[in-house]
C-alpha cells in the first residue's frame, strides 16, 4: 500500500515542491483536490508538467459546492460535467481515479428540519442516474468513478460502505467503485473491520484521519486492526491522509507517515 497525502496540507509553492516535501517525509504521492468551475481542467498543463517530473498524483478528492445527489436538477447536471471533466484529466495522467460523495452539507437526517425535500427512493434514482453515467464515462477512459460514504451529519444519502456498495453494484458497472474514509467510518460502522471486509470486492480507495478528524495517531482509533484488515482482504489501493494536522506541517506530516507504516 502506497500513502499519499491531499495536496492542501503539503508545503510548496508547486506540485514538485509538494511531492519533495511528501516524499522526505515519507509519503508516496500526492492526491489533488477537484474544485468546480473547470478549474481542474484549467490546471491540466501545470499537471501534466508534474507528472512529467516525476510527481505520483493518482487520485482526485473533489472539492465542489454541489454534488452529484443535489435536490437540485441543474447542480446535480453541472456536478456531474465537472466531475466527468475531472475523470478525463486524470486519465491523461494516468491516475487511478476520482472520488465524489453523493453530497457534502446539503442536508441531515439528524438536524433540523429533518423531512427532506425528496423520498428515498429518488435519493437513490439520482445517484443511480449519475453514478451509470460517470461510470460509462470512467470506463471508456479506463478510470474510476468512486464513491465515498460521509457520516450522517454531512450527508443523508450514502452514510455506511454497504449503501456505497449496493449503490455500485446496482450500476453493473466495474468502473464504479467505492471509498472508505476511516473518520466517516468510526461514525457510522457498527464494526469497521468487518465492514472493510464486506466491502472488498469494491474497495478502491482509503482515505485515513482520525477519531478527531486530526491525523492518525491524535486520537482513539485501531489503526492495528484497521490495516490488518486492509492487509488480510488484499487490498493494495492508497491510504491518502485527509484531515485536519495537529501542529505544523513540517513536524505532523513525517510524524504521521512514520505512525502508518509501522503498521504495514
Amino acid at each position: 500500500m502506497r500513502i499519499t497525502c491531499q495536496e492542501q496540507l503539503v508545503p510548496g509553492r508547486t506540485l514538485q515542491e509538494k511531492f519533495d516535501f511528501a516524499t522526505a517525509a515519507g509519503f508516496d504521492g500526492i492526491e489533488l483536490r477537484g474544485k468546480g468551475d473547470r478549474h481542474f481542467e484549467s490546471r491540466l498543463p501545470e499537471l501534466a508538467r508534474a507528472k512529467a517530473d516525476g510527481v505520483v498524483m493518482p487520485t482526485v478528492c473533489v472539492e465542489m459546492p454541489h454534488f452529484i445527489g443535489d435536490f437540485s436538477a441543474e447542480l446535480r447536471r453541472d456536478a456531474i460535467d465537472q466531475l466527468r471533466s475531472q475523470l478525463s484529466v486524470i486519465a491523461e495522467l494516468g491516475g487511478l481515479g476520482v472520488m465524489t460523495p453523493a453530497s457534502w452539507g446539503q442536508f441531515s437526517l439528524r438536524l433540523p428540519p429533518f423531512e427532506p425535500p425528496r423520498p428515498p427512493a429518488e435519493d437513490r434514482a439520482v445517484l443511480l442516474d449519475a453514478l451509470t453515467e460517470l461510470g460509462e464515462h470512467a470506463a471508456a477512459l479506463d478510470v474510476l468513478i468512486m464513491l465515498e460514504p460521509l457520516n450522517r451529519y454531512e450527508n443523508h444519502m450514502v452514510n455506511t460502505l454497504a449503501q456505497a456498495v449496493e449503490l455500485c453494484r446496482a450500476t453493473g458497472l466495474g468502473s464504479v467503485r467505492a471509498v472508505g474514509d476511516t473518520y466517516h467510518m468510526n461514525i457510522e460502522e457498527d464494526d469497521p473491520c468487518s465492514a472493510l471486509a464486506e466491502a472488498a470486492p469494491y474497495l478502491a480507495h482509503m482515505q485515513v484521519s482520525e477519531s478527531n478528524r486530526h491525523q492518525p495517531g491524535t486520537g482513539h482509533l485501531d489503526w492495528a486492526a484497521h490495516l490488518a484488515t486492509l492487509d488480510a482482504i488484499g487490498y493494495h489501493g492508497d491510504l491518502a491522509l485527509e484531515c485536519r494536522l495537529r501542529g505544523e506541517p513540517e513536524t505532523a506530516l513525517p510524524q504521521t507517515a512514520a505512525f502508518l507504516r509501522k503498521f504495514l
